[in-house]
């Protein structure tokens, strides 16, 4: 895996329609490679989001989604998402969305759409601890494959390195620094995320461009969203005996991205809400360079480290 390309997220929302078993529409994706036990828990997140969108056909845009994740996901495995075609209203639409594998359910998600309407406008920008720090360009920062060329150590492995740094669609560049093998930074419980796919994202068959847009949010926002509270507890993704899972998942899409911004770099502010009894809470908010609130992200995760070699 050293190719880098935006390819694995297409192949996540490539969807293909099947016959419903339980409620009115079914779709099947595939789960994407990763060097880890379970499926990403984003491929789960955006193929339920694009599930959604697929079902919804008046122009209607989806603006926020509430998950749980159920069971661990096979990799490279087929996932059935049967729809539920809740209510279809002139405003707002609603759906809900079970993921199945091996007949079993192992993600959940409530999915509300909105048709717009003209009113007052507010977006909050970029938190104070972010613009008082001077925040670097995407250009001044290295990226992941960059920063862990010459680096080893802990868990790390060869294909968790390779998927770090070419496998997961886009390029991620952290400030004040990653949390791959050490808490790379002062262990504070915010961090920001810069974040653009690895090259120009693809068509997806049943998704427009806008709703193609959404869905690459929804895939990316997981991957680094429990890392400011990982950060604040001074445990890299690479220490022994750490795991973690994804619990429930909160969007928002506040407004729609322009046309070919997704393209670009996008900045992902998170920071740690709260830890406790081996749960971690945190939340992000999406930025355009300019400064411009497209999403937010709300994520509680399970977090079990082992003391054991680290007293």
């Amino acid at each position: 895996m050293t190719a880098a390309t935006s390819e694995f997220f297409s192949a996540a929302v490539d969807l293909t329609p099947a016959e419903p078993e339980h409620f009115d529409l079914a779709f099947t994706a595939v789960t994407q490679p990763c060097p880890w036990p379970k499926a990403y828990g984003g491929d789960l997140v955006a193929q339920a989001a694009a599930a959604a969108m697929r079902s919804v056909d008046d122009g209607k845009a989806l603006h926020s989604t509430h998950s749980y994740f159920m069971r661990p996901a096979e990799i490279g495995e087929k996932v059935r998402y049967e729809v539920e075609l809740l209510r279809d209203g002139r405003g707002y639409a609603t759906r809900q969305v079970r993921g199945y594998q091996n007949g079993k359910p192992l993600y959940v998600c409530l999915a509300n759409f909105t048709a717009g309407e003209p009113g007052a406008g507010y977006a909050a920008g970029p938190p104070d601890w972010l613009t008082a720090a001077g925040l670097p360009g995407p250009e001044e920062l290295p990226s992941s494959a960059e920063y862990l060329a010459d680096r080893s150590g802990e868990s790390m492995t060869e294909s968790s390195k390779a998927y770090w740094s070419f496998g997961r669609s886009f390029d991620m560049r952290h400030m004040p620094g990653p949390v791959y093998l050490t808490v790379d930074g002062e262990p504070v419980a915010h961090q920001a995320v810069w974040v653009k796919p690895f090259d120009a994202l693809r068509p997806v068959d049943g998704l427009t461009d806008a709703q193609r847009d959404t869905a690459a949010l929804a895939y990316v926002c997981d991957y680094t969203i429990l890392e400011p509270v990982l950060r604040v507890l001074g445990l890299p993704w690479a220490r022994e005996g750490l795991v973690t899972a994804s619990l429930d998942h909160a969007m928002w899409f506040h407004r729609p991205q322009q046309p070919g911004a997704a393209d670009g770099w996008l900045l992902y502010a998170q920071r740690a809400v709260a830890a406790e009894a081996g749960r971690g809470l945190a939340a992000g908010r999406f930025f355009t360079p300019d400064g411009t609130h497209l999403a937010t992200v709300v994520q509680e995760g399970m977090i079990r480290a082992s003391q054991e070699g680290h007293r």
